[in-house]
């Protein structure tokens, strides 16, 4: 590798941040068709909704939104299929042994390319009580408050 890493967002998962405590974090490759590139390359992917099973020792994302190339026609995929992601054997081993932990869960937190490739970065996550939400909010709140005054009174 050449030094100098290009990375390019395509898609973000802020609600995985707010729903989730996030404890590890992953890179996977992800198998897709050539009109679904195409589509990314235009910032047309949405994961939102979308969360990650491990079946059969190979792990599959559901719910990842892949808009239709609109020069694409017959060739377009399913915009909802199910993809896989391209991980280690023993990367896949360790997150099923942490899954099968009470609690954990996988999320796909942001899609990118990466040199070219698109990359999906998973995280390995605990689920957020609702009075760990509420602590959150207050401390961004309390942030931007903080902020606002800061930026008040150097303004004088």
């Amino acid at each position: 590798m050449s030094g100098r890493e290009t990375q390019k967002l395509i898609a973000n998962n802020k609600k995985a941040y707010h729903d989730f405590f996030i404890d590890e974090t992953y890179e996977a490759g992800i198998a897709l068709h050539g009109t679904e590139v195409k589509s990314m390359r235009m910032g047309k992917c949405s994961i939102k909704e979308s969360f990650i099973r491990i079946e059969d020792g190979e792990v599959y994302v559901y719910g990842m939104h892949v808009s239709p190339y609109e020069k694409g026609n017959l060739f377009n995929r399913d915009p909802l299929r199910v993809k896989k992601l391209l991980m280690h054997r023993s990367e896949i081993n360790k997150l099923q042994g942490r899954i099968k932990e009470k609690g954990y869960t996988l999320v796909p937190l942001q899609v990118y390319f990466s040199n070219g490739k698109v990359k999906v970065e998973v995280g390995l996550a605990r689920g957020k009580k609702l009075y760990d939400k509420r602590a959150d909010i207050a401390k961004k709140d309390q942030r931007r408050e903080a902020e606002k005054e800061f930026k008040i009174r150097n303004l004088k």
